[in-house]
């Protein structure tokens, strides 16, 4: 099965994102679990759930992703700021226990000039305080375009992040297909090539999701600006050969492109004649 959704707006409540969904062809989703630039998240609507989880069934909504607000900097030098993302993480993983077995998207952080080892440590130390045996949401680690000083802007890192983590059953791995050209990897010429690092280093049973972007950059420009499909720097071809690879095609597939409803529908519509 070909999974393939994009960004939605949660502030309508679940039902209503799955329903626009469905209307624009998709079969999953991803939303910010409260607003990205951080604040309180919405009382969960348990009547909505319930209808969300039955609709969801009747219409095949697969795995739905959860992003992480864009303020979360789980190894920033300040310990309040530190504190606010893991406190944040806990409430937003108990939150994603009322729609189980889904996954939770975050970005790494950034150092700010402690240093990138410091920075894993950091990270790895909230994932071991806020990870439980119990859940049945799969944390991801989004792989970083390397803008700053941006942790997680290789494989190597990622991989440093989830040796420290004891729960290690309950991570995973986002990859961003914007975010790994702009840092360097060249999904064009040597998508197999990028693969074969990415198994070799974490392991490709890691790889959980992958955000599906164009870029409006060069390879390797670490500045993570991400283009509608097909009218970037990585363009349709290698977009296409993403989707249609054997090793990550039942993976499924989120757009974070430029684009309102509308437009991602237009979107999923022509990734679907790309697909074989």
């Amino acid at each position: 099965m070909f999974t393939i959704g994009c960004h939605l707006s949660a502030s309508k409540g679940y039902l209503a994102m799955a329903k626009e969904a469905v209307s624009i062809g998709a079969n999953t989703f991803q939303f910010f679990t409260r607003n990205p630039r951080g604040g309180q998240a919405k009382p969960i609507d348990e009547n909505d759930i319930k209808a969300f989880l039955e609709y969801s069934k009747e219409n095949e909504i697969n795995v739905i992703l959860a992003h992480a607000p864009y303020t979360l900097n789980a190894c920033s030098a300040d310990p309040g700021l530190r504190e606010f993302a893991k406190n944040t993480m806990i409430d937003d993983l108990r939150r994603m226990e009322y729609t189980p077995g889904n996954y939770y998207n975050f970005h790494p952080g950034s150092h700010v000039k402690q240093g990138v080892e410091i920075g894993i440590d950091y990270i790895a130390e909230m994932l071991n305080e806020i990870l439980t045996k119990e859940q049945t949401t799969t944390v991801l680690l989004e792989t970083m375009a390397g803008k700053g000083s941006e942790v997680g802007r290789n494989f190597e890192e990622i991989k440093a992040i989830i040796d420290k983590v004891e729960l290690k059953e309950k991570i995973g791995v986002c990859l961003d297909t914007c975010h790994v050209w702009d840092a360097g990897y060249n999904i064009i010429e040597n998508l197999d090539g990028v693969l074969d690092e990415f198994d070799k280093i974490i392991g490709l049973n890691k790889l959980k999701a992958i955000h599906l972007n164009d870029s409006k950059n060069e390879l390797a420009s670490h500045k993570d600006r991400h283009e509608k499909i097909g009218e970037g720097k990585i363009g349709l071809e290698a977009i296409s050969k993403v989707i249609n690879n054997s090793r990550i095609k039942d993976l499924p597939f989120y757009l974070e492109t430029p684009n309102e409803l509308d437009g991602y529908k237009k979107e999923i519509e022509l990734l679907k004649k790309c697909r074989m």
